[in-house]
């Protein structure tokens, strides 16, 4: 029996997403493994992850010039040094739990237990394999620390391959698989039965449109984007997730009203269907987050980028702009006009959706796991 211990971490919802795919691979398709998913910093201490997780939080919504600052600086220099240090002082706790359950394999998702793990590899305390899975479209160092003592980095794309091969990281290390997906972006979708179900006409495009989440979009932009779209648009059909953001959901039943459109604007506060929306939409309207971003890539769609917390997601926005899958709408863009230049434009959305699709890669968590495990 192979021991797999898969770390995450509570930072946005990508990294937990990324491990529960691997994990639902591993346990529908491996029979002779035990699979065990845990959250490094709560494991090490709830408080400390209350602190951390509320924070990373509260700048990424209201101080985001500090998290720029805190994302950077922890690239090089004082602050990458005080981290380094913290995470061998943490690592100490973790180590309990290695030691407990004494792991064949560990498989991170997020760069503060792949660091942990590989102090402790260098220390001789484990001889575990470790695999660090990045859930972005740029390489920050912190995923990068004591790359030695790591198996494995698996990467979105050959960019970021070529980025760890420069900072000295050895090719048979490097694997280039994308982002864990989860299984049901890979399904096949009855198209009339989801349209009937959320009441969409089978005549009109889609834009699906992320506009809530922990950290919000920006509300102001989201807000003239909806109405831009209402007044502009007759052809096009919204389908707005809010997220947990109550005040945003409120405003957009209030503008919906005030537009009598809801026939062609429909506004959720939650669902767990996703991949069959993202099945019957024409374009994504979201922050580039890692999740968010490959699974708008594995179904297909043109993104349009408003309001990326800086650092990780402001480089996944410059990757997929690059790319020609995305446009970022900026701070003192004209939003009606540079979405009256999208929109109407089918040549230039058709070539997002190509794009899109030779961008990604499906069968990534396939990859990941048959890579670290053999095949099924």
């Amino acid at each position: 029996m192979k021991k797999i211990l898969i770390f995450y971490g509570s930072y946005g919802g990508g990294h937990l997403s990324a491990a529960r795919s691997i994990k639902e691979y591993i346990d529908n398709n491996y029979t002779d493994t035990e699979t065990c998913l845990v959250d490094c910093i709560e494991y090490i201490n709830k408080t400390l992850n209350k602190i951390t997780t509320k924070a990373y939080s509260g700048m990424a919504k209201k101080a985001r010039w500090v998290w720029k600052k805190v994302y950077y600086g922890a690239e090089k220099g004082t602050l990458s040094k005080v981290n380094d240090k913290a995470q061998k002082f943490m690592s100490l706790k973790l180590n309990k739990l290695l030691q407990s359950y004494k792991p064949d394999l560990i498989i991170s998702t997020h760069p503060f237990s792949s660091h942990m793990c590989a102090v402790l590899k260098q220390k001789k305390k484990i001889n575990s394999k470790i695999a660090t899975v990045l859930t972005d479209y740029a390489p920050h160092s912190q995923w990068l620390m004591h790359p030695a003592y790591i198996d494995y980095f698996f990467v979105a794309h050959d960019g970021m391959k070529a980025n760890l091969l420069k900072r000295g990281i050895k090719e048979n290390q490097i694997k280039v698989t994308g982002i864990p997906l989860s299984n049901r972006f890979l399904a096949n979708y009855n198209k009339e039965k989801i349209l009937s179900e959320f009441n969409l006409s089978p005549n009109k495009k889609i834009i699906l449109f992320f506009a809530g989440g922990e950290q919000g979009l920006g509300k102001d932009n989201i807000f003239i984007i909806l109405k831009s779209i209402i007044k502009s648009f007759n052809n096009l059909q919204v389908v707005a997730i809010s997220g947990k953001n109550k005040k945003i959901k409120k405003q957009f039943d209030k503008i919906v009203l005030e537009t009598n459109s809801t026939h062609s604007v429909k506004i959720l506060q939650y669902t767990n269907k996703v991949p069959e929306l993202m099945s019957i939409s024409d374009l994504v309207i979201t922050k580039p987050g890692g999740l968010t971003t490959t699974e708008s890539l594995a179904s297909g769609l043109p993104i349009i980028v408003i309001n990326p917390i800086p650092g990780q997601e402001e480089e996944n926005a410059e990757f997929l702009e690059n790319k020609g899958v995305a446009v970022w709408l900026k701070k003192h863009d004209n939003i009606e006009q540079k979405l009256f230049d999208i929109l109407n434009n089918p040549d230039k959305l058709h070539s997002m959706k190509v794009n899109a699709r030779l961008l990604a890669k499906k069968n990534s968590t396939k990859d990941i796991c048959e890579t670290l495990l053999g095949k099924s």
